[in-house]
């Protein structure tokens, strides 16, 4: 009985600490996470015609969108590329709140959330390039 606990406590050990060694480097960086999340709740949505999602939590997105432009960006993604794109990100976010708020269409709509998504996915890019990549693509 005690070997079977022993090789319980064991196993639940090594459980946990492989699932910290599988947690993605953006968990460091909570800001991009959470501003992901209300991403891939309303543009998932959009791909399919419903707008409802991004018309009701434009506020929230936009609260994120700023979370995300004015936290500290964590020391291996700090990069002035990076600091671009959240700062893109806020001003996106401001301009499709504009947008839904004075009536757009749904097409602009549609095409301003589409870009935005486009602009995390910068984010995402710039944060997986490694330094040595980016000095030589000349930026």
């Amino acid at each position: 009985m005690k070997k079977i606990i022993q090789a319980t406590f064991l196993f639940a050990l090594l459980l946990v600490s492989s699932s910290s060694f599988a947690q993605s480097k953006f968990d460091k960086w909570v800001e991009l996470k959470t501003f992901h999340g209300v991403m891939s709740q309303t543009f998932h949505p959009s791909e399919e015609g419903d707008l409802k999602p991004i018309k009701t939590r434009i506020a929230e997105f936009c609260d994120k969108a700023k979370a995300l432009n004015t936290a500290k960006i964590p020391d291996e993604f700090n990069k002035p590329s990076v600091k671009e794109a959240t700062e893109a990100i806020e001003k996106e976010a401001n301009a499709l709140k504009a947008l839904i708020e004075k009536g757009g269409s749904d097409a602009e709509i549609t095409a301003a959330l589409a870009h935005l998504h486009d602009t995390f996915h910068l984010i995402v890019e710039r944060c997986n390039k490694n330094d040595e990549d980016h000095k030589k693509e000349g930026h």
